[in-house]
């Protein structure tokens, strides 16, 4: 079973998207996916994500299996699935085609993936990194989208123009965070690597 994986975000540019594959490439290398590598599709806009999958699913093909990857945005409720919370923050309808397991969420956004590795933070940022500016968060799920991107401000408020800005920077450091921190502590990010694993 191949798997077709819409992934929010990329920009619009080729440069975007050469960095964008090259970042969740070595992000799935990395959790061992080697032999089980995704393709992946940039989806730019969030809206615009969810059509292309849509367009994937209607039109899909026996042996090959599409996923939606998309910010959460918002906090997730308890006991809400997926799709439970897309169709509450964004009204979108579950294809019929698509399965009950078929989407999967950053919680609240990818940085909060990058905020499970800090060590791996440490290191990409050097010296101007304030490892005090970021809260020992016990659930980063739980912690909303507006306060994760604070956190990297303040973190990187040393670092000039080297610091966090979401584009090219976001793709840099997918490819040395480590999948396992993330999963440890992103359990959204255990479900999508899980199904991934054993499609």
């Amino acid at each position: 079973m191949k798997i077709k994986l819409y992934i929010e975000g990329g920009g619009n540019s080729q440069l975007q998207d050469t960095q964008f594959r090259e970042g969740w490439r070595k992000f799935f290398e990395n959790a061992g996916l080697k032999t089980k590598m995704p393709a992946t599709f940039r989806g730019g806009g969030r809206d615009q994500t969810f059509d292309d999958y849509k367009t994937a699913v209607k039109n899909r093909k026996p042996d090959v299996l599409p996923l939606l990857l998309v910010d959460s945005e918002d906090l997730v409720a308890a006991g809400e699935t997926e799709w439970d919370h897309l169709k509450s923050r964004d009204d979108w309808e579950r294809p019929e085609k698509a399965g009950g397991n078929d989407a999967y969420l950053m919680v609240t956004c990818m940085e909060t993936w990058f905020l499970a590795d800090r060590e791996a933070l440490k290191k990409f940022f050097h010296d101007c990194w304030r490892d005090n500016a970021v809260p020992k968060w016990a659930d980063l799920e739980s912690v909303p989208k507006v306060r994760v991107f604070e956190a990297l401000a303040k973190a990187t408020a040393g670092c000039g123009e080297k610091g966090y800005a979401k584009g090219k920077r976001s793709f840099e450091i997918l490819k040395v965070i480590d999948p396992a921190e993330v999963e440890a502590k992103c359990p959204g990010a255990k479900r999508l690597l899980d199904r991934l694993r054993n499609p």
